[in-house]
């Protein structure tokens, strides 16, 4: 009976250990990718996969996004302006077989291209278009890299500019520069307002010119919101025009 055991328990082992080698389970956001002997077989999942022990081997893959920071880069902008700009790449492969047969290791291959084309394109445009065509740069980085990584098979679906670092003396001047043109604005606003304060002004001349007793009632009220006041003394001019009317009563 001990005789029979132990030749049976080696069996059962080894049975074990082969099925465990030769059964696999593949998530659903995963693939394997199946070499036999060397030789591409494809990508198998999701599920169970059997494979053949010793003679194949396989390589798991992703399929969900990847979201990548790349790291700050020292760049000078077309403007010979010295800055440092990080960013984020979102991405995600679609072809398993050719990430695995086409590149190594394709996240740090992403990483540098994201790096050099990143230094690349905003090494092309000026300050000024760095920081106020934020969409524009995002979306031509986008297609640069998504090109590029094609033949690795994968997608490249959103980079983003995540902030752009600028010397203490730029901004300084940066701040000067806001400051002059809000001055600028100001000034002009005010000029708007009395221009348009002198062309009221001429309007109501040539009204009181068509109607010169609107003067008298114009003095008469002006009289009144000056006594309002609490003075004491009160000194008022009195235009000759105003008693114009009783004189030539009187001569009548």
């Amino acid at each position: 009976m001990i005789g029979l055991f132990e030749l049976i328990f080696p069996a059962v082992f080894l049975i074990v250990v082969i099925l465990s080698s030769a059964l696999k389970v593949v998530r659903e956001y995963e693939r394997a990718v199946v070499f036999r002997l060397g030789r591409l077989i494809g990508a198998k999942g999701p599920g169970l996969i059997i494979l053949v022990p010793i003679i194949d081997k396989m390589v798991k893959i992703d399929l969900r996004t990847v979201t990548m920071d790349v790291p700050p880069q020292e760049i000078i902008t077309m403007d010979n302006v010295p800055i440092k700009v990080d960013a984020v790449v979102y991405f995600r492969v679609i072809d398993p077989v050719k990430a695995v047969t086409e590149v190594m290791n394709y996240s740090y291959a992403t990483s540098q291209l994201s790096q050099t084309t990143l230094r690349s394109v905003l090494g092309q445009v000026e300050l000024d278009d760095v920081l106020a065509k934020r969409e524009e740069i995002n979306k031509r980085l986008q297609e640069i890299i998504d090109e590029e990584t094609d033949p690795w098979g994968i997608k490249v679906t959103t980079v983003e500019v995540k902030a752009v670092e600028l010397p203490e003396g730029m901004k300084r001047a940066m701040a000067k520069q806001a400051e002059a043109e809000r001055e600028r604005r100001a000034k002009i606003i005010s000029a708007e307002g009395e221009f348009q304060a002198a062309e009221k002004l001429l309007q109501a001349a040539k009204k009181i010119a068509e109607e010169p007793i609107a003067l008298q009632l114009r003095y008469l009220q002006t009289l009144t919101e000056v006594a309002a006041e609490k003075n004491s003394t009160t000194l008022f001019p009195v235009p000759i025009d105003l008693f114009e009317p009783f004189l030539k009563k009187d001569n009548r």
